[in-house]
């Protein structure tokens, strides 16, 4: 398994009817596998996220979509960014993602992490529990999963989780990789280096030389070889071959949000923008790479959430990026 270059899909709203809307999200992973990517997600979320959408915004059960896109793909790798784990118990996701796996012909990969969306757990009527709690509930979860994914048989009585000899079949493999998404140092770090082929570093990209060295520490702590975990970084990217209407979709986009950049101290524009990549393709490559790849990230996973889903976005943005990633 190797993720340098991935393609997120954060928004289903693209102004079609219900009908056109998952034919626009297969175009556009078709798309990026004809364009280099090496990977696409979707989110495992029911609402939109606050700084995305409004909370009813269109979103696809993550599993159902993924099973949708392995029949229309041949090579790309597919996979939830991230799977919230407190969504379902932890022998069903490792059915969820082992069949994914089998209807793709070996392309699933298995993200997850704690959970955080507190409207959606209060709504769908799930357990939030504290932030202590969830992730007690992710390590039980994944000395569970792992274990099932590799063909073996797991019979565990934590705090939150039971199972008894609980059984995986059919799998095509042993070694569906798991990815670990978040920003905590030592719980989710520290679960990585532990459980995780791939880590998805979500923070400030001023934040990554830090945020590196504490991965290291916790590689060390678990005896883990740090150079066999490898790391991706999500940003989002706003692309045109003109730089000016790059610049003009960011802006739409945060006006969208309630955000008038014009009206923002330095400090807050910075803030507001820290993950954002916009401008024309060598801007966006040269900023991706001066503030994600020098500080030693192995691989960019992306959104295009502006604009994505207009044909030939996902291509420019995947003919840009490949280069500094191979």
């Amino acid at each position: 398994m190797s993720i340098r270059l991935g393609y997120q899909i954060p928004s289903f709203s693209y102004g079609t009817p219900v009908t056109d809307l998952f034919p626009t999200v297969i175009r556009q992973v078709r798309e990026a596998e004809d364009a280099g990517f090496d990977a696409a997600f979707v989110m495992d979320h029911f609402y939109q996220l606050p700084g995305i959408g409004e909370p009813d915004e269109p979103m696809l059960e993550a599993y159902s979509a993924l099973s949708g896109l392995a029949t229309a793909t041949s090579r790309i790798q597919l996979s939830a960014l991230v799977t919230g784990n407190t969504y379902r118990n932890p022998p069903m996701l490792a059915k969820n993602v082992t069949t994914l796996d089998v209807v793709s012909g070996g392309r699933a990969v298995l993200g997850i992490g704690a959970g955080w969306f507190e409207l959606e757990h209060r709504q769908f009527g799930w357990e939030f529990g504290t932030f202590t709690d969830r992730f007690e509930r992710l390590d039980e979860a994944l000395q569970i999963i792992e274990p099932m994914l590799r063909g073996q048989r797991p019979t565990f009585d934590g705090k939150w989780y039971h199972t008894e000899n609980a059984i995986n079949e059919p799998r095509i493999r042993d070694d569906l990789p798991i990815m670990l998404g978040g920003s905590g140092e030592k719980k989710t770090f520290a679960l990585a280096a532990r459980f995780a082929q791939h880590l998805n570093i979500i923070c400030d990209p001023a934040e990554l030389p830090r945020k590196l060295e504490a991965l290291d520490q916790r590689c060390a702590e678990a005896g883990r070889d740090r150079s066999k975990l490898e790391t991706s970084f999500l940003g989002f990217v706003m692309i045109d071959e003109n730089g000016d209407r790059a610049r003009e979709q960011q802006r739409a986009f945060l006006r969208s949000r309630g955000i008038d950049l014009d009206a923002l101290t330095d400090k807050e524009r910075a803030a507001v923008t820290a993950r954002q990549f916009v401008g024309d393709p060598d801007q966006v490559a040269a900023d991706l790479k001066a503030r994600v790849l020098d500080p030693g990230v192995d691989g960019l996973i992306i959104n295009l959430v502006a604009n994505g889903h207009q044909p030939g976005v996902v291509d420019l943005a995947g003919r840009t990026l490949r280069k500094l990633v191979d």
